[in-house]
């Protein structure tokens, strides 16, 4: 995967990218870092929006495991959560009620 500063395909556009072979990812890298991916889309495109849709809900999902994992949430047993869903939405129920 090539890099390319940010600024240079700002001002330069296609001409930056002219050293990046064909058909290869580029990573776009900013003052603080990485900054996007420019991803070649080969046939369907449907298809290929599908899988890289797929697989950044996947590194969310990894990602909201993490932070269940750091706070101590994921182990919340089945119970416990439908308690708060309850608790939550009887909550909501009181309120639209004083309001109407």
């Amino acid at each position: 995967m090539r890099q390319v500063s940010l600024r240079a395909f700002r001002t330069r556009g296609a001409k930056a990218l002219a050293d990046v072979p064909a058909g290869e990812t580029t990573l776009l890298v900013g003052q603080d870092g990485p900054a996007f991916f420019l991803v070649p889309v080969f046939g369907d495109v449907v298809k290929e929006d599908r899988e890289l849709r797929r697989a950044m809900a996947l590194a969310s999902l990894g990602e909201g495991w993490r932070l269940a994992e750091a706070s101590g949430s994921n182990l919340a047993t089945e119970e416990e959560i439908e308690a708060e869903i309850d608790r939550i939405r009887s909550s909501s129920e009181d309120e639209e009620e004083r309001c109407a």
